[in-house]
């Protein structure tokens, strides 16, 4: 090995000597010549450094991405994506005009110290490339995987990625200007603050980004929202510095990552995995037409399907009482009696009940509220089996419709402010 490396050293010194000789025939002067000679050998270098490099990638590359992509595997098919192959090719003219360098440049050490220091520096940013190829082909692999949907590991890459970036980035400062990184990493102390002002969002960011995976606050797909920075929508994407969600008048909204863990938003995640989604909506009620029911309404009451065995059951029980306390039942007020709201909160009841869009095994209220100014609330609180927002909306729409048209029937009547009928009154009047 070392008669191969000599034997090279006494090839390189042999043809510096004839291109001195070379250019002395022309009869320039000797500095002259010195700058021709070195820029000749620069040229010759990086010539040899392209060909190695076109070499490399028309068939070494080639070759190797070939037998790639023939693998059973698919997992090295990332890599090919990715280009780590190519990016690796990178190294050659690296090696070839590092090893030039020592071979040809010796003899002048100004100019081997700069084309040491600059091929140093490619070679670095070389690598931080193969290093970013090989953690994005690695993400590629961990997304393919159905559990990726619940933990993304974004964040965490661009976090790695950005560590061995500044690395790379100090240790070409070190180089060029030739002081021990030791000595760099010791200066960054004295400007830390600086640094950490400058990366404040960053370092914020990726520890947020820890938080949220571990926790499993947030993922892609996900329904957020979040009132404080106008977003309601899904969520496309969590980096390391901001989460995209895209909103359902189709606009995208950038949060910043750390806002996620230091401010509130909701995530509806719950509710798509239940299988329900609430219903929650209420209407008033005018209290004058509250009344007790008349065997005239008792009667009809009797006819409608869903109220036939509660009528039947709840008289039988108001009879046995009034009988068991004596009850004089020549008054309304005396004893226990039907209402025409009690019915038609019964009928509501059983009416979604039967309902085959409904959830009977999740909360399912139909409650009376406070009343109000307004009327009397009656609030309806289910949940619908289909979540998809169109089909949620005309489902709660049909219900309603439904509740509106049926309330008359029960003698009672939907509270209204009076300004429309009067208004009405005063046009009829002109």
């Amino acid at each position: 090995m070392s008669n191969i490396i000599n034997k090279a050293q006494d090839d390189a010194q042999n043809l510096t000597s004839s291109l001195d000789k070379l250019m002395q025939r022309t009869g320039l002067n000797e500095e002259l010549i010195n700058y021709l000679t070195i820029f000749t050998l620069v040229i010759l270098a990086i010539t040899l450094a392209k060909l190695a490099h076109f070499f490399a990638k028309k068939y070494l590359v080639h070759a190797v991405e070939r037998l790639m992509e023939k693998t059973k595997s698919k997992y090295d098919d990332f890599f090919v994506k990715r280009k780590l192959i190519k990016r690796t090719a990178l190294l050659v003219p690296a090696f070839v005009i590092y090893g030039f360098t020592d071979l040809l440049f010796k003899p002048y050490p100004q100019i081997y110290t700069i084309l040491h220091n600059v091929v140093s520096s490619y070679f670095i940013i070389v690598v931080l490339l193969m290093i970013d190829s090989f953690l994005k082909a690695t993400q590629d692999i961990y997304n393919s995987q159905p559990y990726s949907k619940d933990k993304p590991i974004k964040g965490y890459v661009q976090g790695v990625q950005l560590v061995f970036t500044l690395i790379g980035i100090l240790t070409i400062i070190s180089i060029i200007f030739n002081v021990k990184l030791t000595v760099v990493f010791t200066g960054l102390g004295a400007i830390a603050a600086v640094l950490i002002l400058v990366f404040k969002d960053t370092i914020l960011g990726f520890v947020a980004s820890i938080q949220l995976s571990a926790n499993n606050m947030v993922k892609p797909g996900d329904w957020i929202v979040m009132p404080s920075r106008n977003a309601d929508g899904t969520v496309l994407e969590i980096t390391l510095n901001t989460v995209k969600i895209q909103n359902w008048d189709k606009t995208i909204s950038t949060v910043p990552t750390y806002a996620l863990v230091s401010e509130s938003f909701t995530n509806w995640k719950g509710m798509e995995e239940s299988g329900g989604r609430r219903i929650k909506r209420s209407i008033n009620i005018d209290m004058k037409s509250v009344s007790f029911c008349t065997p005239h309404m008792i009667k009809k009451f009797k006819k409608v399907k869903f109220l036939q065995e509660y009528i039947q059951g709840k008289l039988s029980e108001l009879e046995e009482y009034n009988k068991q306390f004596d009850i004089d039942e020549s008054s309304a007020i005396n004893g226990r009696n039907l209402t025409n709201l009690g019915v038609f909160r019964k009928y509501l009841e059983s009416y979604l009940t039967h309902h085959p869009k409904i959830h009977n095994n999740m909360t399912f209220l139909v409650r009376h509220l406070q009343p109000t100014e307004k009327g009397l609330p009656i609030e309806i609180y289910v949940f619908s089996k289909d979540q998809e927002w169109a089909n949620y909306e005309s489902i709660q729409a049909d219900i309603f419709d439904h509740i509106l048209a049926v309330i008359p029937e029960f003698y009672l009547r939907v509270f209204q402010f009076p300004t429309e009928e009067v208004s009405n009154q005063q046009i009829f009047e002109e």
